[in-house]
């Protein structure tokens, strides 16, 4: 299954870039955005979905050994260790997104 996901998120970001693609040449062509403003954009956007997709599979994978792990023992306060590691993977997320932000305000 790992293997079809990668081909699809790939297959994603490959039209996302032809999307891309074709709006920035657009765009330049009538005057309204340069080449390094395209590709800092371009870098913008691949950050925050990189990220998003490697927390959300760090995520799905933290919440499958928790929820495993309560079932074998439900006796066992795992819910807050779960819990707890699921806000430091998200976090991580918000980082990207920040720092995303802060490349946005650079871009020429």
């Amino acid at each position: 299954m790992g293997r079809k996901m990668m081909m699809l998120a790939m297959l994603a970001a490959g039209l996302g870039l032809a999307a891309f693609a074709a709006h920035a040449q657009e765009a330049a062509a009538a005057g309204g955005m340069t080449m390094a403003k395209a590709v800092g954009l371009l870098a913008v956007g691949l950050t925050i979905a990189i990220a998003a997709f490697a927390g959300a599979l760090g995520q799905s994978k933290a919440v499958a050994a928790g929820l495993e792990g309560i079932a074998r023992n439900p006796g066992a306060a795992m819910l807050v260790p779960m819990l707890l590691g699921l806000a430091f993977i998200e976090s991580l997320v918000i980082y990207a997104l920040v720092i995303a932000f802060m490349l946005f305000g650079k871009v020429p």
